[in-house]
């Protein structure tokens, strides 16, 4: 029995399992290869191919870690800024919106185990503001962007100068107050 038709249902159902996303837990991120069972994957590991893949990954493995988290933090930091700003969001959801890209880096490449270890991560480099609350891990970035910083300096600036007419103000009303004070008869 040769290979199905290309109209056929069983090959149109392959073509179209192909398209979504696979699980996770089939993939080889060396080989940026996905499989869609466990047999497959066992296939896959097999091959020469892989093997070659290993050897090369066996020569330097904490270069080709580096290399992914780097990446997998790049993509991460561009879709949290691109996407929601400076605006505090779930990280689960930045994560989800990652995952939706097939061609997406694959976390279980890089050095953290799991999302909370990355967010973890961005709080201790100061790149993100985050908090652990009921929800999972809330996550805001931290622009630091030439624009962003002058952007912040005008605004603390203002903020000073109307904090200055604020305390003149009250520095003028506790004169008077004194003033009316001492001017006030005594006998009243």
């Amino acid at each position: 029995m040769g290979k199905h038709d290309f109209f056929s249902p069983k090959a149109v159902a392959n073509r179209i399992k192909a398209k979504g996303l696979q699980r996770l837990r089939w993939y080889c991120q060396m080989c940026e290869k996905q499989c869609r069972d466990e047999n497959g994957f066992k296939c896959h590991c097999a091959s020469e191919s892989h093997q070659r893949q290993m050897t090369i990954f066996a020569s330097n493995p904490t270069r080709y870690i580096a290399q992914f988290s780097d990446e997998f933090e790049h993509e991460f930091i561009a879709v949290l800024s691109q996407r929601y700003g400076t605006k505090r969001v779930p990280a689960n959801q930045v994560y989800q919106e990652i995952v939706t890209d097939r061609a997406h880096l694959h976390m279980n490449a890089t050095r953290w185990d799991s999302l909370s270890d990355f967010v973890k991560y961005l709080g201790r480099e100061g790149k993100c503001k985050v908090e652990d609350a009921e929800r999972g891990w809330m996550i805001e970035w931290i622009d630091v962007s030439p624009e962003a910083l002058a952007r912040r300096a005008v605004i603390s600036k203002k903020e000073r100068e109307e904090m200055d007419d604020d305390q003149r103000e009250q520095k003028l009303l506790q004169e008077q107050i004194e003033r009316a004070k001492k001017d006030r008869p005594r006998n009243l």
